[in-house]
């Protein structure tokens, strides 16, 4: 029998891995780096349920083909083929977890937020996440299907 407190222990860390999964995505345009691994979190099923007035955490590990003194990300939502821009805090890679200059060859963590404003309408669409480069080439680009929920 496991005492009480390990169980709990083991419980909880069994959450916390199941919260941090790796997600399914789809590569729509990765040139100038190859993504390792996206996580949003908490998403523990797909489609991901993003609650209104919630900020969700985006974690992508990607390794850089090409040097470049900096970086942007661009938001979309894609509802019927068309993105439409979707803003975030934070659109500096370089200020977003990602040293900067960027180095050929090396791995980076992009840490940001998704924040999903309670003004959003309940529906089911694809995030599209894109970080470019100085040349506004994609160091990577990842889609996720999403449902915005009260």
């Amino acid at each position: 029998m496991v005492p009480f407190p390990l169980a709990v222990l083991l419980a909880l860390g069994a959450v916390a891995t199941a919260l941090a999964e790796p997600l399914r995505f789809v590569d729509c345009g990765s040139i100038d780096g190859s993504i390792q691994e996206v996580n949003v979190s908490p998403c523990p099923t797909q489609p991901c349920l993003l609650h209104k007035g919630t900020s969700y955490s985006i974690n992508v590990t990607f390794a850089s083909k090409i040097e470049s003194q900096g970086s942007k990300a661009r938001v979309y939502g894609e509802m019927l083929h068309v993105d439409i821009p979707f803003p975030i805090p934070e659109p500096d890679g370089c200020k977003s977890g990602i040293q900067c200059p960027i180095q050929k060859g090396r791995s980076y963590s992009y840490l940001n937020k998704l924040p999903v404003k309670s003004e959003y309408p309940s529906i089911k669409l694809i995030v599209k996440w894109e970080l470019v480069d100085d040349q506004d080439q994609m160091l990577f680009c990842w889609k996720i299907p999403v449902q915005i929920t009260s």
